[in-house]
């Protein structure tokens, strides 16, 4: 049996789940409301302010859905109870963010500045401290939504593993190169 599918989803008292006869679940909390569709396969039951995800058989693509199903959901739940928030820093000379009015902008060493328009569901802000890298904080409560946000401004500038300048996660550690040596 799926190890992450057999564990059952814990609702919080704030969250309501509405389970639909089209397997479309709904999940409404105090930071808004998100759906979806779930295989015609796999059951949901609520039992005790647990919601528990079942599948029929042992067949290779139930177990897959079965994992799948259960992590889609708890994510649900815990974006629209808590929210997700990722958060990125700008390291290089002169590189630089604003977010105003749904829009991010980026100096990041290119001959021009990125505008980068963001989906509704998901709020930017940028802080620049003195002395440290700009930071850009992204918040959501949709998990998938705002890992693909990240990836997409991570991508406008990746670090370069030379002298670590680019555009990575606070936190995350990369690989440093030496660089050439000069032969006498």
């Amino acid at each position: 049996m799926s190890r992450i599918g057999k564990l059952p989803i814990t609702v919080p008292a704030s969250v309501e789940i509405n389970l639909n006869a089209d397997n479309t679940i709904l999940v409404k909390g105090p930071k808004g409301t998100l759906q979806t569709q779930v295989d015609r396969d796999i059951k949901l039951s609520k039992v005790d302010g647990q919601l528990i995800v079942e599948r029929p058989t042992d067949q290779k693509r139930h177990k897959a859905m079965h994992g799948l199903y259960r992590s889609l959901i708890n994510n649900m739940v815990v974006g629209v109870s808590d929210g997700f928030k990722e958060q990125l820093e700008l390291v290089g000379v002169g590189y630089k963010a604003t977010a105003s009015n749904n829009t991010l902008e980026l100096s990041l060493g290119y001959s021009h500045n990125i505008f980068l328009a963001l989906p509704k569901e998901v709020t930017a802000s940028a802080v620049t401290e003195k002395g440290k890298a700009p930071v850009i904080i992204l918040e959501s409560i949709d998990k998938q939504l705002i890992g693909q946000v990240a990836a997409k401004i991570r991508s406008l500038r990746k670090v370069e593993p030379y002298k670590g300048k680019g555009i990575r996660f606070v936190g995350e550690i990369i690989r440093r190169k030496a660089g050439k040596t000069a032969s006498k």
